[in-house]
């Protein structure tokens, strides 16, 4: 991207938020916003796909702290119009100052910086500065990527291998990054001599701006690549399987060494971090590494005890039940659980619930009368009767 590209472009108005926005409230913008323009949830969309392509393109640069901050610097600078023709805003002083030697000319005592230094990260060291080039050729980590990935409970439990479609920013296969069509080369631009900045002088002010002709690029590519349109980069379609480790619990990130954004100028590929959603279980729950159940009892099979048959995940178990059980006791079958990392398995806690029946028969409501009155001398409430007397003493 050229350096008025970036200069006029709007990354933050194309995700949303407001230009102090941290880096959480910049990720959930985007996050958001890819999954609405995605590709694949909009088929044959051309505005959704430019606009999912300029989402990317501004979180790639906001999401990254030191780009971020050469953005916002040339944007407070020239989008001023302090450095354009015209634009005032150095104006007040008497004599002439040469704005020129702050794009990477030499500074008192011979020290190299200044705006060019800016640029030369920015815009891919195409300022006049030693240290903007060398910034610019120097191998450069590519950008991780998040994306979403949703399996089912089992899934999360056993483990599982995804298929998993990521739609992103890569070097242009046709053209390897250069931007000219495959047989042709880009040329140095006469006009800035490769340097992508021109000095121009107004009155008694002397400017640098990004060359016109090659648009800061430092170069002149007469024939596009069909793919990239020039840019170098194209958005891809890729296909990865993805294994979801056995355990894996909801919100969860893995991580793909090597499998985010190519790098610069041979540097290494970024990461891709996916994070697992896990779909809900219409019988089982999850409790650290244990699982949950909750089976309906009668009452006579708590107060007289039984033997339950309990489902697991792989099969079916026996849990005795003692005489006097009360309701909501949770019974801990041990290693029916989740796999440990470590081998280990959690175990399957059993909650015993009565279920009240909502219609009784003659028979049962008569039997039913005939145990109420056999017990009426039990008050299963007068300990707490006797809490709140205390209390109340």
């Amino acid at each position: 991207m050229s350096a008025r590209d970036w200069i006029d472009k709007d990354f933050y108005g194309d995700l949303g938020v407001s230009s102090d926005a941290s880096a959480d409230e910049i990720k959930k913008a985007y996050r958001k916003l890819a999954r609405e323009l995605h590709p694949d949830a909009n088929p044959g969309d051309a505005k959704a796909e430019a606009r999912f392509k300029s989402v990317s393109q501004a979180y790639g640069v906001l999401s990254d702290a030191e780009k971020r901050k050469q953005y916002d610097e040339a944007r407070r600078l020239f989008g001023s119009g302090g450095f354009r023709p015209g634009g005032g805003g150095f104006g007040g002083g008497s004599g002439s100052f040469d704005l020129g030697d702050l794009f990477g000319g030499a500074q008192a005592g011979g020290a190299q910086g200044g705006l060019g230094d800016l640029l030369g990260g920015l815009f891919g060291g195409r300022g006049r500065g030693g240290a903007a080039a060398s910034s610019a050729t120097r191998a450069k980590r590519g950008d991780d990527v998040e994306t979403d990935v949703r399996i089912d409970f089992v899934e999360a439990v056993k483990g599982a291998t995804v298929p998993l479609r990521l739609s992103s920013p890569s070097t242009c296969g046709t053209c390897h990054g250069s931007g000219a069509k495959p047989g042709t080369t880009p040329r140095t631009c006469p006009t800035c001599k490769g340097a992508g900045l021109v000095s121009r002088s107004q009155g008694a002010f002397a400017f640098s701006e990004p060359c016109r002709d090659c648009r800061g690029t430092g170069k002149i590519i007469d024939d596009p690549c069909p793919e990239c349109g020039g840019e170098g980069v194209s958005t891809k379609v890729r296909t990865l399987t993805v294994r979801i480790p056995a355990g894996v619990d909801d919100g969860q990130r893995i991580r793909l060494a090597g499998q985010g954004e190519p790098g610069r100028n041979g540097g290494p590929n970024g990461d891709l971090f996916v994070r697992v959603h896990v779909a809900p279980h219409a019988v089982f729950g999850r409790s650290g590494d244990d699982l949950t159940v909750t089976v309906p009892v009668t009452f006579p099979e708590l107060a007289l005890g039984t033997t339950l048959t309990v489902p697991t995940l792989d099969s079916k178990v026996n849990v005795k039940v003692h005489p006097g059980t009360a309701s909501g006791r949770i019974l801990r079958v041990r290693g029916k659980g989740i796999e440990r990392r470590d081998g280990r398995t959690g175990d399957l806690l059993v909650t015993l619930q009565v279920a009240v029946p909502a219609r009784l028969d003659g028979k049962a409501e008569e039997a039913l009368k005939a145990y109420a009155e056999a017990t009426a001398g039990h008050d299963p409430r007068a300990e707490l009767d006797d809490l709140l007397g205390k209390g109340d003493a």
